[in-house]
């Protein structure tokens, strides 16, 4: 080839990877400060767990819609909730019923379903350490009983109110009746309610000297008055050691924890247990005016979801992370708060008669440079990672990131996944309903991986650009030594390597593969034409991508 063609052929390539380098769906952008790891989330019928690049390491199909939430259990079994239409009518966003057990190789191991005339399982279930399943559930107060509990007759417009419960499972899987549980455990708000509304009424009593209680008067989010949804409960997540739960209540802008360690009796008085309280509250923060100890003006939660305490061995282990939607605030915008209940000892949380629970504010907030710019009024979460990063999902518009320790935007991924159909790279994804309601990264050595076959494939979304995209933060240093030549190259392509080779494979532009080769030492490229062609290179269980140049 002469020279003047070879330049131009150098030109034009060189443009042509500073305009995939726009990708508007998968992954954004992959910098070597971003934790190598591998994303879980589900949507519609699928749950998919990627890699740093966007491509799928593992797919499972449901026959149903996610109830929200979903876990990849150590054993590679993963745990979705799933919708049911609900025969009573619960009226419920995020309404579940069906809880779904899948193995790694997307066989259907068991399923559970919640679901009745009086009772819905919804939002967020947990994995205990113990094998069972915590599951957060509606049931159905009619007006009558909803009353007798004390609630204001002008706010119950919906003609009754619905109760939240945790309840824990033992799931019987047997290889007959792969459809049942045992109910081992169960609590219920109805049995920690306040008013000071109706003294002829049961729960009367002074609001401001409960904070343990939960006033049924108290209505938080405007546009909820007198619904039957009134707390809409939309995570519940367990600390093993603490042996607490914690539960969050979006439209009453709160958060509470509980003691796990009571019998199911016990759980329905203010006694008992280990710490002495039976089922009340043990901690609440976010919104003081909920126990009638602050105005609007301290409200520290608007809408929030997924808190949650931070695992051991994290970066800020044992506090609690949440992501604080903003709805119902001007200006709108979302932000990650981290807070540290005080506490006398362990699992013993402090409080002041006549006060507010502390703390006056979180211990670290994080939103966008301009706060306006990241916000999500629904979903989302946050996660602390391994490095000390954290990952975002910014639930609606399917967009996950991962900030630094200097809240550098260090990973980003959009989901492509539209309500009928898969993006295209260079589809707009601002124009279709694509959102997630939560996203987890695993680390590489997370037990679930161990002897799976972790070959990624392409990535979800259609005509694929992964120019832009490596796996990095590989540790053995001599997989990072892999080199290729001569590049550009005509037609024998060599490797430079200090590791075992395993594969070879080659992807046009559009993502397809288009030769592949088992030598550790070369590939001929001789029929394929002059273009650029992404390079993937196996071994160790690890790959590296190289960007090659053919002429």
């Amino acid at each position: 080839m002469k020279l003047k063609h070879c330049k131009t052929l150098l030109f034009s390539l060189i443009f042509s990877i500073s305009l995939l380098a726009q990708n508007t769906v998968g992954v954004l952008l992959n910098t070597a400060d971003s934790f190598n790891g591998y994303t879980l989330f589900t949507i519609h019928e699928e749950t998919y767990l990627i890699n740093n690049c966007g491509e799928v390491i593992n797919q499972w199909t449901s026959a149903y819609n996610p109830g929200k939430s979903v876990y990849l259990l150590e054993n590679g079994n993963l745990l979705r909730a799933a919708v049911l239409p609900n025969p009573g009518n619960i009226a419920i966003p995020g309404i579940g019923g069906r809880i779904e057990l899948f193995d790694w190789d997307g066989n259907l191991l068991w399923e559970y379903d919640y679901s009745t005339n009086l009772v819905a399982q919804h939002h967020d279930i947990y994995p205990m350490p113990n094998g069972n399943v915590l599951m957060i559930a509606a049931t159905i107060l009619t007006d009558t009983e909803a009353i007798q509990m004390g609630r204001d007759p002008s706010k119950l417009i919906d003609g009754q109110l619905y109760n939240e419960q945790l309840v824990e499972l033992q799931p019987i899987i047997d290889g007959v009746n792969n459809n049942t549980a045992n109910i081992v455990w169960q609590w219920d708000i109805k049995d920690h309610l306040i008013q000071d509304f109706d003294n002829t009424k049961d729960n009367f009593g002074v609001i401001e000297d409960n904070p343990q209680l939960l006033d049924i008067n108290y209505l938080g989010f405007s546009g909820v008055d007198g619904k039957a949804n009134w707390l809409h409960m939309n995570s519940a997540q367990y600390n093993a050691q603490l042996d607490q739960i914690l539960v969050s209540a979006r439209f009453l802008n709160e958060f509470y924890i509980i003691d796990h360690s009571t019998t199911t009796a016990e759980a329905a008085t203010g006694s008992g247990g280990t710490y002495g309280k039976g089922g009340d509250l043990l901690y609440r923060w976010g919104n003081p005016l909920a126990y009638g100890q602050g105005t609007s003006l301290d409200q520290k939660l608007f809408g929030q979801h997924y808190p949650h305490w931070i695992p051991d061995g994290l970066t800020d282990a044992g506090k609690i992370i949440i992501y604080n939607n903003g709805i119902i605030r001007t200006p709108s915008f979302s932000q990650i708060d981290i807070l540290v209940p005080p506490t006398s000892a362990p699992g013993v949380y402090t409080y002041t008669a006549n006060t507010a629970y502390g703390p006056a504010s979180p211990e670290y907030t994080y939103t966008s440079p301009v706060n306006t710019d990241f916000y999500s009024p629904i979903l989302s979460g946050a996660q602390r990672l391994p490095n000390g990063n954290m990952l975002i999902c910014e639930g609606t518009s399917g967009h996950f990131f991962e900030i630094d320790a200097s809240e550098n935007i260090v990973w980003r991924y959009i989901n492509p996944i539209g309500p009928s159909s898969i993006l295209s790279q260079g589809d707009d994804p601002q124009f279709v309903v694509n959102n997630v309601f939560r996203a987890h990264k695993y680390a590489l050595n997370y037990p679930a991986f161990n002897g799976r076959d972790l070959t990624p494939g392409l990535p979800i979304e259609l005509n694929p650009d992964l120019a832009q995209c490596s796996i990095l933060n590989v540790t053995d240093n001599n997989f990072n030594e892999i080199s290729v030549y001569p590049n550009p190259v005509n037609d024998l392509l060599f490797i430079n390597r200090r590791v075992k080779i395993s594969k070879i494979e080659v992807f046009d532009l559009f993502g397809n593969l288009v030769k592949a080769s088992n030598n550790q030492n070369q590939i001929n490229l001789s029929n394929l034409k002059s273009s650029l062609y992404i390079l993937k290179l196996y071994a160790n269980g690890k790959y590296s991508i190289k960007k090659i140049i053919k002429l």
